[in-house]
């Protein structure tokens, strides 16, 4: 199964782009997008839209180097007021997952709210991209969007995180 939207794109740190203005702010935040999310809305939802065991993609090779064998994608879509407003892509490697064993049975709980949690949580740099879909698809648009990506790790086990960001988020 393929995932809603490809993550394979050129890719670059940040701070060497001009970003947009009204998305400057959520592709730079720091802490929870969840909980920025939930701050900027009335009614906040997430829907699990897959999760599927697969191996690592060639592209994403060099976000996780050390990996080998499967990873568990897992892929929601945020909404706010009823507005679909970030599809977010996760990829937890089968060697995280045997020490973070909680994250396998988030069913519809933001991966965001449980992260933020651990005390020796570390981010990556934050890269952005411009991500196409070429089709309409599980309730977003055909479009080309802003995304970001980084890799967290917990107790030296390493996941990688993107989220896309869809047009409702430039009106929160």
């Amino acid at each position: 199964m393929t995932a809603v939207i490809s993550l394979n794109a050129p890719w670059l740190a940040a701070d060497t782009l001009r970003l947009p203005e009204k998305l400057q702010p959520w592709l730079l935040e720091p802490a929870s997008l969840t909980a920025r999310l939930k701050a900027h809305c009335q009614q906040f939802r997430l829907a699990l839209l897959a999760e599927t065991t697969t191996e690592l993609p060639d592209f994403l090779w060099p976000c996780l180097p050390a990996i080998s064998g499967a990873c568990v994608r897992r892929e929601v879509l945020m909404s706010c007021n009823q507005q679909p407003a970030v599809y977010a892509q996760s990829w937890l490697p089968e060697s995280s997952r045997r020490q973070l064993h909680q994250l396998t049975a988030l069913g519809e709980q933001p991966l965001g709210e449980f992260l933020f949690q651990f005390p020796d949580l570390c981010r990556g740099p934050i890269e952005v991209a411009r991500l196409q879909l070429a089709e309409a698809t599980a309730g977003i648009a055909a479009g080309e969007y802003w995304a970001r990506r980084s890799v967290f790790s917990v107790a030296d086990a390493p996941l990688l995180v993107a989220e896309v960001f869809l047009p409702a988020v430039e009106l929160l």
